[in-house]
């Protein structure tokens, strides 16, 4: 407590906040230091009124090769080498082990690398913050150029660290089809990022995800590549800030764009697995919503993806890196490896037989980064010496890395002076704004009319609400989670909201797994006996409920990032996890109503739950206010407008299964549906809305065009909701095959009872286009189908001609 005081009374006093001169990560009345000098302080590069060119060629021609080949490499694992025991970082060592400076640190929030903060908790604001600014001094003082490190943390949802604002995981977002809003939350977790002195962030993901069999779908914005793009063009803009400039203001980071590409559809479901497609398919698919951001943002950085396609690895993929990305898309900015993914290059893909080896291809290819730890191209020296590596191709790399770092304003600002902002994090903005998101995320999959659920105003009448089940007592947050000052559990939203109005009972049914903790590598299911016990005890509690509220879904052990043969978390099943079916049927029995709240990262595709429930409300991980924001809409405080970002299997022998999928797909099936259990973008309300006729700005178009469609919006309800207007168009006949249908607009949209408003949707002109034989993007005359409603499936039409 002395030492926060300590540092918030030298923050207010505007005064620099450094670690003690040696190397303590812990404050105290040293800390308070003058900002060092600037080795060759009259040098040009570092002069801001420069041009970022001129400044990047002043400061190579004075580099060494080693210093060059430093800039390439960061630390994470080998972070504890450069540590004294109490994990504090020692100048010494780090000169010991890094002579010639070093280009990035990943994660300064943790420890030692990776590990669960359960069992070595992170640093705290405070600690982290000392940390940053001990190696920042450490690059000024004890490096020949004073070149200074760049930090990144993982912010996919919210930074990865202590005392950060949670928000829904990408899955839960991409369901409010509000890309302000994700702007907005991008804005807020950029602003708590950039506070803690880290100016680069791994997110967003924009792998289009077609396979719920892979654990890592709800990291991404679901299944379609307009949907994915628009939601990733709004994550950027609130991680950079919008438009082209590629200098960061203050309050912004530097973004990642991953996973390039294909990762969203590996072999068999499982991570990281071979992506089996071809060129058209990557380019009609994959990488739109990646081209999006690269035309429309000045995305700092992309990272290149675990996957092979057609036998090559990405990250050895000089095609799809330096063919497509940088010399067709012209995207100008440094790509960075995924964590070992240059190593994997040897260990997992065998198409090398060193690190050696790896480093070659990748440099080849156009990777400039090494993360985590930089141990292949920590060859990169010697190869260069050896004759085997151009100097040129390592000056490549380091002129985008070098543009980064002073595009961030790294070099006049590498200090935090300020602690105030990153104590504030997490604060009633944040709170507040993690309710939001979490609440439009909601998704309504049925009502039989169950929901919303009401509380009398007579004491004397109050009902008995039943609260069962594994996810009702937690606040589950998701994969890549950060540590949030407080969460709310659904349990404790309802109590809150309820109050004194209703009796409240609660059990938790089953345990799904024993442990609940992502980064453990141990899976294993709840006692079978046990909770064979535990069914028993929760239809005892619920046999007298008026209503029984039944949390179910998944821990973030059974829907996770399988990085490794020993840590899974694909899944050949989709279906609800241990006894959870057995749970509902029990229950189901009483004959009492029951509303399914699902709880999970992947779809769910749950059809005894499904056909039996009397309501579903869909949350995905809702961030830490997901408990107040649940509490909600289920007694209609906010009536659910999220929408489906991925079609729902019926089982997983569909998989795979799309909305756009080409005409020849989906004949059906001999004894099962060929339908999905739900459709794409679909969600219901509490209100009900009327769509009138929809009417195209034009009726014809010329290739190289656009149209807007407007169709007049109607509640017809008596309560305020909201309704996702989604347009959809089909080209009808084509000289190469195309889906039936393919997103091509959605405007989220707040109607009063009985309002109307005219909405206005423009199709972007590519939208006609189509790769064709020649691989050719062009846009072909003749007819096109537009189709306008609340999901894919229901949908009015209208028709529009593209002429020569």
């Amino acid at each position: 407590m002395q030492a926060i005081k300590r540092l918030a009374l030298a923050a207010s006093a505007s005064v620099m906040v450094l670690a003690c001169p040696m190397a303590s990560a812990t404050p105290s009345n040293e800390a308070a230091t003058a900002i060092p000098p600037k080795p060759m302080a009259n040098a040009p590069y570092w002069n801001a009124k420069l041009p970022v060119a001129e400044r990047v060629a002043d400061l190579m021609k004075r580099m060494t090769l080693e210093e060059k080949v430093a800039q390439m490499v960061s630390t994470w694992v080998n972070k504890t080498k450069i540590q004294d025991s109490d994990y504090n970082f020692d100048p010494a060592k780090a000169t010991a082990r890094y002579p010639n400076g070093l280009g990035f640190f990943t994660r300064a929030s943790d420890k030692e690398g990776p590990g669960s903060p359960r069992v070595l908790p992170p640093r705290s604001i405070v600690e982290s913050i000392a940390y940053v600014n001990a190696v920042q001094r450490w690059s000024r003082e004890h490096t020949r150029l004073g070149i200074p490190v760049l930090f990144h943390e993982e912010s996919l949802h919210g930074l990865a660290a202590r005392d950060a604002t949670s928000f829904p995981v990408p899955m839960g977002l991409a369901s409010t089809w509000d890309p302000n809003l994700v702007r907005t939350v991008n804005t807020l977790i950029a602003g708590e990022v950039r506070s803690r002195g880290v100016y680069q962030v791994l997110s967003p993901v924009v792998d289009v995800a077609r396979d719920p069999r892979w654990g890592r779908i709800e990291e991404t914005f679901g299944e379609d590549p307009f949907l994915v793009g628009e939601m990733g063009v709004a994550a950027v803009e609130g991680l950079e800030g919008p438009g082209k400039d590629p200098k960061l203001a203050p309050g912004h980071v530097l973004a990642t764009l991953k996973h390039m590409t294909g990762h969203g559809e590996p072999q068999s479901g499982t991570n990281v697995g071979p992506a089996n497609m071809g060129e058209r398919e990557l380019r009609s698919v994959f990488f739109p919503p990646f081209k999006q951001v690269v035309d429309r943002t000045a995305v700092a950085s992309v990272m290149a993806s675990y996957n092979e396609i057609d036998g090559i690895p990405s990250h050895s993929n000089k095609w799809l890196l330096a063919e497509v990305l940088r010399k067709e898309w012209g995207y100008p900015g440094a790509v960075v490896s995924d964590y070992e993914g240059i190593e994997q290059l040897d260990d997992l893909h065998h198409v090398t037989k060193d690190y050696a080896g790896a480093a070659r291809m990748a440099l080849e290819a156009g990777v400039d980064v090494d993360f985590p730890d930089g141990e292949a191209y920590s060859t990169l020296l010697q190869q260069v010496k050896d004759g085997k590596i151009p100097e040129s191709a390592i000056d490549n790399a380091v002129r985008l890395i070098l543009t980064m770092k002073f595009n961030a304003g790294l070099f006049e600002h590498p200090f935090v002076t300020d602690i105030k902002p990153a104590l504030a994090s997490d604060g009633p903005a944040g709170q507040a704004l993690a309710r939001k998101a979490a609440a439009e995320s909601l998704i309504l999959l049925k009502n039989d009319g169950a929901l919303p659920l009401s509380l009398p105003t007579d004491a004397e009448h109050k009902p008995t609400i039943a609260v069962i089940g594994p996810n009702a007592n937690v606040a589950r947050l998701g994969g890549y989670y950060g540590i949030p000052r407080s969460t709310v559990s659904p349990l404790a939203g309802i109590r809150a909201l309820v109050g004194n109005r209703a009796n409240i009972v609660f059990s938790p049914g089953v345990v799904i797994t024993k442990n609940d903790d992502w980064w453990a590598d141990k899976v294993e299911l709840g006692d079978p006996a046990k909770n064979k016990e535990m069914i028993a005890q929760a239809v005892q509690a619920a046999k007298n409920a008026d209503t029984i509220l039944l949390f179910i879904g998944d821990t973030e052990q059974t829907s996770r990032e399988g990085w490794a043969t020993n840590h899974l978390g694909d899944r050949a099943s989709l279906d609800l996890v241990g006894q959870q079916n057995d749970l509902f049927n029990a229950l189901k029995a009483l004959g009492k109503p029951i509303v399914a709240v699902l709880v999970n990262g992947r779809p769910p595709s749950y059809p005894t739950v499904a056909a039996n429930a009397d309501a579903i409300l869909e949350t995905w991980y809702a961030g830490e206010q997901q408990g107040n924001a649940i509490a909600d809409a289920l007694f209609g405080q906010v009536n659910p407008g999220g929408k489906l970002p991925v079609t729902v299997a019926r089982s997983v022998g569909q998989i795979p299964i799309f909305y756009d999928h080409k005409p020849s797909a989906l004949r059906g099936y001999l004894f099962s549906d060929a339908t999905p259990l739900y459709p794409f973008g679909w969600g219901l309300s509490y209100t009900s809305f009327k769509f009138g006729a929809p009417v195209l700005s034009a009726s014809t178009i010329k290739p190289g065009e656009g149209v807007s469609v407007r169709v007049p919006l109607t509640n017809t309800g008596k309560v305020a909701g909201d309704e996702v207007v989604q347009v959809y168009l089909r080209d009808e006949v084509s000289s190469v095959t195309r889906p039936v249908k393919e997103l091509a607009g959605f405007r989220r949209v707040t109607l009063q009872p009985g309002e109307t408003k005219q909405v206005d949707i423009a199709i972007r002109p590519d939208a006609f286009g189509l790769w064709n034989r020649q691989m050719k993007f062009v846009t072909e005359p003749g007819a096109f189908t537009i189709m306008v409603g609340p999901n894919s499936q229901d949908l009015q039409k209208v028709e529009l001609k593209v002429t020569q």
